[in-house]
C-alpha cells in the first residue's frame, strides 16, 4: 500500500474529526483574510473578523461566496499567494460564462492527487491494478486529477484521454485495464461498443470510476451489466480542486467527503439557512488545507443531502447523495420545476439506454418540451411493439413524474450525436425568443 496513505484519517472518530476541522478552519480564515484582498473585504462588509471564528460551530458567519464572484475575480483577484508559488492552473469549459481559473501550489496538487487516490483505493484499486484514465486532460481536472491518484496508488496508469473509442478498447484488452475513469456517458458509449464488438470475455475491468455529469442507479446499472464491472461515483468541482473532493465506498450509499480538507454544509439554496442533516438543499463547501485558491462557504448549486450514518465500509466522513440536480440547472417548464435525471431516470426504467436529448422551445406564449430517444438495437428489431406505442408508454411515464405533458420522439439507434466528454443532454431555444 502507497506510504501516502492514512487510513486513520478516514476511520477517525467524528469528535476527533471535527477538532482537526475546526483547528484548521480557523487558521484559514485568518490566512484568507490576511492575503485575499476581495475576502478582506467581504468579511469586513459583513462585520466579521477572523477571531469571531473559532471553530466550525463558527462557519455560518461567514459570507457566501458563488461562480458569478470567481468569474467578476478573474484571473488573479482570489489569488492568495505570490504567482511564482504556484504551478499550475486548470479551468471551467467557460459554456455557461466566462472561464473560472483555478491555481494550485505544489502543495494543492499533492493533497488533491491523494484525495483522487482514496478514491481509487475505496473502489478497490491497488498498485497491481491497470488504472485507464479517459477523463479529458488539459483545462479539466478529470484527467489530471485520476492521473495523480493512479500514480500515487502505484497503478499503472494509461493516460488515454476522451475519445478515439478503437484505441480506448484496443488499449483496454491489450494491456489489461481493470480500472476505467471517465464519465458515465462515455462509460456507456463504451459498453455499448464493447457488447457490439463481443469484447465483453476479453477485457479484464473490475471497476469503474464516473463523475463530471449527472446519472441516475438505472443508468450504473446498465453501465455495470454491460462492462462487467461495479460503478463508483465520484464528486469534485474545479472551483474546489476537481474530482476527489468525495467518492463512493463498496456500500455504494452515497460519496464520502474528505473532511480533512472540505467542510460541507447543506443550505436553503431561497435564504442560505443552514440545514439539518439529513434535508435536502445546496452543497456549500469551505476549503480549509488550500493555498493558492482558497474559497470559503463556496455555492456549489448542487442540490443534495447529507448523511454521518454509520457505513460499512469503517469510513467516518460525512456522505453526500448522487447530486438531485443543480439549483440554477432546473428548467421551469410550463410553470413545473424539471431536472434532465427526472426523464433519464423514466426512460432507463423502460429499457431504453442513455442516449437522449431533451429539446425545450416557446410556441407563443406557450413552452414546449420534447424527449428524443433512441431504441435499443433489440427493440428496432422488435417489429411487434410500433413505435408509437413506445412514444405512448414514455409520454404516459413521463407525465406521471413530472406532472406535465411531454412529446416524445423514439428515433432509431445510432442517430443522436454519441458524446466523448460531458453529455450533452438539454438544448432550451428558449433564450432565442428573450
Amino acid at each position: 500500500m502507497a506510504n501516502y496513505y492514512q487510513p486513520e484519517i478516514e476511520t477517525m472518530p467524528v469528535e476527533e474529526l471535527q477538532a482537526l476541522q475546526s483547528e484548521r478552519l480557523v487558521k484559514q480564515v485568518r490566512y484568507v483574510y490576511d492575503n485575499v484582498e476581495f475576502y478582506r473585504n467581504r468579511m469586513d462588509e459583513a462585520g466579521v473578523k477572523p477571531e469571531d471564528v473559532k471553530g466550525i460551530e463558527d462557519l455560518y458567519k461567514l459570507p457566501f461566496i458563488n461562480k458569478d464572484d470567481l468569474r467578476d475575480q478573474y484571473p488573479y483577484g482570489l489569488l492568495a499567494v505570490p504567482l511564482n508559488d504556484c504551478v499550475r492552473i486548470q479551468s471551467t469549459s467557460g459554456t455557461t460564462g466566462r472561464r473560472v481559473v483555478a491555481f494550485y501550489t505544489q502543495e494543492d496538487i499533492d493533497i488533491w492527487e491523494e484525495c483522487c487516490a482514496r478514491a481509487i483505493m475505496a473502489a478497490g484499486g491497488t498498485d497491481k491494478d491497470v488504472c485507464h484514465v479517459c477523463y479529458g486532460y488539459g483545462l479539466f481536472t478529470g484527467g489530471p486529477g485520476l492521473n495523480g491518484g493512479s500514480h500515487k496508488v502505484g497503478c499503472l496508469t494509461l493516460p488515454m484521454s476522451s475519445g478515439n473509442t478503437e484505441r480506448q478498447l484496443q488499449f483496454m484488452e491489450d494491456l489489461g485495464s481493470t480500472i476505467l475513469c471517465c464519465t458515465p456517458s462515455y462509460a456507456a458509449n463504451l459498453g455499448e461498443a464493447v457488447t457490439e464488438r463481443g469484447l465483453k470475455d476479453k477485457i479484464k475491468l473490475k471497476a469503474g470510476i464516473f463523475g463530471a455529469e449527472p446519472w441516475t442507479e438505472e443508468m450504473r446499472h446498465q453501465i455495470e451489466e454491460t462492462l462487467g464491472i461495479r460503478a463508483y461515483d465520484i464528486y469534485g468541482l474545479t472551483e474546489i480542486s476537481g474530482p476527489g473532493v468525495s467518492f463512493e465506498c463498496e456500500e455504494q450509499a452515497g460519496m464520502h467527503i474528505q473532511e480533512d480538507h472540505f467542510i460541507p454544509e447543506i443550505i436553503d439554496p431561497k435564504t442560505g439557512e443552514v440545514l439539518p442533516e439529513g434535508e435536502i438543499g445546496e452543497l456549500v463547501f469551505t476549503c480549509i488545507t488550500k493555498k493558492a485558491f482558497p474559497l470559503l462557504r463556496y455555492r456549489t448549486r448542487d442540490l443534495c443531502r447529507l448523511t454521518r450514518k454509520k457505513c460499512s465500509c469503517g469510513r467516518t466522513h460525512i456522505r453526500m447523495t448522487k447530486p438531485m440536480g443543480r439549483s440554477d440547472d432546473m428548467m421551469v417548464v410550463k410553470g413545473v420545476n424539471v431536472w434532465p435525471s427526472q426523464i433519464e431516470a423514466v426512460l432507463l426504467k423502460q429499457g431504453y439506454q442513455a442516449n437522449y436529448q431533451i429539446i425545450v422551445d416557446r410556441i407563443g406564449s406557450k413552452d414546449t418540451i420534447e424527449v428524443q430517444v433512441e431504441m435499443t438495437p433489440e427493440m428496432a428489431e422488435d417489429t411487434s411493439v410500433a413505435v408509437p406505442v413506445r412514444e405512448k408508454k414514455l409520454v404516459s411515464g413521463l407525465k406521471s413524474m413530472l406532472g406535465i405533458g411531454v412529446d416524445v420522439r423514439v428515433v432509431e439507434p445510432k442517430s443522436i450525436t454519441r458524446s466523448e466528454g460531458k453529455a450533452v443532454r438539454v438544448i432550451d431555444k428558449r433564450h432565442l425568443y428573450q
